[in-house]
């Protein structure tokens, strides 16, 4: 299996979305595709569906990712994708959980994610489980209190069973992360929560999974991956108009031939 090709089908599968749609955000969903193919494909256990791996995108608004994720493993059929934001369709922009299989949580409100997948890693504890809980935020979303309480939260109960994954890209919606609201330096402060704190090239496969497979016991963990919004299209690459702009069949059809 080669996942750097799983990754561009997800990365075209995205491009055909937001086109088809003349949707936003395709540049926070082609920059988490990496951390998506390899949880996916190689950390998640995923059989039995019914003691599997939780994943939750707590960055919703770049759900094509996950949807594109999903219908390449075969979770859910690709023919979803064609709904993809439109009336009468059958994939929402944001997430909610009744639309697909592998949709665990409805978000988009930023910081609930988070904080939703910390009470399910609590419950898989108390019930002494062996299923483990991911959960990808963005960094704009780390200006949000809520994720903040979490992090208290989580090393206070020593949730070993918890990891969470920074799309650390530095662009949100009107600018970058740093310069609207900092919350450098992120590792130290995280550590200072008590987390586990590792970091990675958010593009790079094989350091996405050996630091996936690194983990401290009675301790959350957080992997801060160093990304780019737009990854894999020459000119979506860390531009903060790819947060918004829409895909003309002129930029799909660039896109797709350097995702060859």
């Amino acid at each position: 299996m080669n996942l750097i090709d799983k990754s561009k089908n997800i990365r075209r599968k995205i491009i055909e979305m937001a086109h088809d749609s003349k949707s936003a955000h395709v540049g926070s969903s082609l920059s988490c595709v990496d951390i998506l193919t390899v949880l996916y494909f190689d950390i998640l256990k995923l059989e039995p569906w019914e003691n599997r791996d939780v994943f939750i995108l707590s960055k919703a608004h770049g759900a094509m990712a996950l949807y594109a994720a999903l219908a390449e493993t075969g979770i859910i059929n690709e023919n979803l994708l064609k709904g993809y934001l439109k009336n009468d369709g059958t994939l929402p922009a944001h997430l909610d959980r009744f639309t697909a299989k592998g949709v665990e949580v409805s978000a988009g409100s930023l910081g609930h994610g988070f904080n939703m997948g910390l009470g399910i890693a609590y419950g898989f504890k108390k019930r002494n489980l062996k299923r483990k809980v991911y959960v990808l935020i963005g960094d704009g979303e780390s200006q949000e209190g809520s994720v903040w309480e979490g992090a208290l939260f989580g090393s206070k109960l020593g949730l070993d069973n918890f990891t969470v994954i920074l799309d650390y890209n530095n662009l949100q919606g009107y600018g970058r992360a740093k310069e609207i609201c900092s919350y450098e330096p992120v590792r130290d402060k995280w550590e200072a929560f008590g987390w586990n704190t590792a970091i990675v090239n958010g593009h790079d496969i094989s350091a996405l999974r050996q630091v996936f497979k690194e983990r401290t016991k009675n301790k959350p963990n957080i992997i801060i991956a160093d990304t780019v919004k737009g990854k894999g299209v020459s000119f979506m690459e860390n531009k903060l108009e790819w947060h918004y702009y829409i895909v003309t069949g002129e930029h799909k059809d660039k896109a797709l031939r350097e995702l060859l």
